[in-house]
């Protein structure tokens, strides 16, 4: 039997959400149970046997993959969104996009101080997003044990970007260019 690779899982769509861009959609790697399955397992591989107290996702795929990963671990859960998107009292950090700035929010009781956390979510680009879920969730005084996304675009220096700050990270495959 010929099994596909992670990789093979993930739909190259050209020229989007503008000319110039392949756009890695992670949409069918999550519909097909094996290749579902392949990235949870492979995403939490070298976690197995450390002290996590939480699961943390990046909207919005990062919800996908944390939320699974969480269930076999036995964990909670907890999202970082957009700002405006969750109904408690919230914290907010501000990082950059391409053009302009965005806001990523958590609620602000969602980890507790000394809690070990890793983070998840599909796509590690430059880096921002994940940045600022890692300053949200040190802000409450938890750890980020690990960051853990299935693609990389290291061309991007997302990477480069979160090991400057002292994380660690892990990724499934990579894609060259953008």
């Amino acid at each position: 039997m010929n099994h596909k690779t992670l990789r093979e899982y993930i739909r190259t769509i050209p020229d989007f959400p503008h000319e110039g861009i392949m756009f890695r959609d992670v949409t069918t790697l999550f519909s097909d149970p094996r290749g579902f399955r392949m990235a949870i397992d492979m995403l939490l591989q070298p976690y197995v046997g450390m002290q996590i107290d939480r699961v943390v996702g990046l909207e919005a795929r990062g919800f996908i993959l944390g939320g699974a990963i969480a269930h076999q671990l036995s964990l909670g859960f907890v999202p970082i969104r957009k700002a405006g998107k969750l109904p408690g009292k919230t914290i907010s950090q501000d990082y950059t996009l391409e053009y302009g700035t965005a806001t990523m929010e958590v609620h602000d009781d969602a980890l507790e101080a000394g809690e070990k956390v890793l983070l998840v979510d599909d796509l590690l680009a430059t880096g921002g997003t994940a940045e600022a879920g890692i300053k949200l969730i040190e802000r409450m005084g938890a750890e980020v044990i690990g960051c853990a996304f299935v693609i990389d675009l290291p061309d991007i220096g997302g990477r480069a970007k979160l090991e400057a700050m002292g994380q660690s990270v892990h990724t499934l495959c990579a894609f060259d260019g953008d």
